[in-house]
């Protein structure tokens, strides 16, 4: 049997970001991925937005570690060549009733350590984006964009100079916690039994199902999984906008909004599709509830610009019910298994709080 010292479970942009600060603490990583390369699930099914921490509950891993995150990505992005760019977002209010909310959003901001929100009047606003409706707006100039593919590769690619490896098409198979640490096997085209002193789930959907995989790891520990789908749609108009564009926040979610992508082409979404099974398929007749909810703050949009673009589904530790999640890293001090660590709920603003989760990881590693 081989021993190594380090194995994390899952190639999305959180497992590269961690294995990364293990293997440049000076551990021996093995990455072990399902899929065929990295960043083939969640992390290449999402908005690319680099998010300024706003709404998230004060005081929670989501707040933090999106305030820390964003400021170490964009230093991370400048120092690797990563595409990206500072666009911007406003929150744009377009009646008295939600222009009323945007003092309490700028508050709520503040207490996560947001503390650059502008509110402006629909006035000003328009003098930023001359398409715009609103009565008044939050302008928040720490959001923005980046290619999250070119990301992941910078992160492989400092991962990799620092001793990681990779194995895909490698999925793990059962795993066993001992004294020593933990003994698995993993299938795939080379089937393999390792033990290591640490094993860090980060499979992101599949987290809750790699949990169950590992014996001695308690059932009552590991939140069960839902699937929250989020369906995009791009425009064959070329949307007059250098901002992301987002509404008012709605009970259950943030609204339609329109995000950029590097090239400047937008794209709506995602809303929210509760699904039992994974199905990346876009129905077209969802735009019909995108128009009206788009046109409140782009009122030109052309009749029949929306295209179904791609989908994404976000891996939910709550069922519908429940408004918000945060996310879940359980060290052994919470589920009493020594050397494993695991990563559940890691859904937006993960992509944004990846850097600060591996330090925490990095940090959870040590004791």
């Amino acid at each position: 049997m081989d021993k190594v010292d380090c194995v994390v479970i899952g190639a999305g942009v959180v497992g590269l970001a961690i294995a990364r600060q293990l293997a440049r603490a000076g551990r021996e990583v093995i990455v072990l991925e399902a899929a065929e390369g990295i960043g083939t699930v969640t992390s290449s099914r999402n908005s690319e937005v680099i998010h300024a921490g706003i709404y998230y509950r004060a005081g929670s891993l989501m707040a933090q570690m999106c305030v820390t995150g964003k400021r170490a990505l964009y230093d991370y992005c400048r120092d690797h060549g990563v595409p990206h760019r500072n666009c911007g977002k406003l929150i744009v209010a377009t009646t008295p009733q939600e222009t009323e909310k945007l003092q309490s959003i700028r508050a709520h901001a503040e207490a996560n350590g947001v503390s650059d929100l502008q509110l402006i009047s629909g006035e000003a606003a328009r003098a930023l984006e001359p398409e715009l409706n609103c009565e008044a707006a939050l302008l928040s100039p720490s959001t923005g964009i980046i290619d999250s593919h070119a990301y992941m590769l910078a992160l492989q690619g400092d991962a990799e100079a620092a001793g990681a490896h990779f194995a895909f098409h490698t999925p793990l198979l059962y795993a066993r916690a001992n004294a020593g640490g933990i003994e698995f096997e993993a299938g795939g085209d080379a089937p393999m039994t390792i033990a290591c002193r640490l094993l860090v789930n980060s499979a992101g959907l599949g987290a809750p199902a790699v949990a169950r995989s590992i014996k001695g790891m308690p059932v009552e520990m590991i939140p069960p999984a839902y699937l929250a789908k989020g369906n995009y749609f791009s425009c064959s108009a070329r949307a007059p906008f250098s901002r992301l564009i987002y509404p008012v926040p709605e009970p259950g979610g943030l609204g339609v909004h329109l995000t950029l992508d590097m090239a400047g082409q937008a794209r709506f979404g995602p809303d929210v599709e509760w699904v039992q099974s994974v199905d990346y398929a876009v129905d077209p007749a969802r735009a019909d509830r995108f128009y009206p909810a788009i046109r409140r703050y782009w009122p030109t949009l052309p009749d029949g610009a929306l295209m179904p673009s791609y989908s994404g589904i976000r891996p939910k530790i709550v069922p519908p019910a429940v408004a918000t999640q945060d996310f879940m890293i359980q060290g052994p001090r919470d589920h009493g298994v020594a050397g494993l660590i695991n990563l559940f709920g890691i859904e937006s603003p993960g992509l944004t709080s990846s850097l600060a989760i591996a330090d925490h990881v990095g940090t959870l590693a040590e004791t």
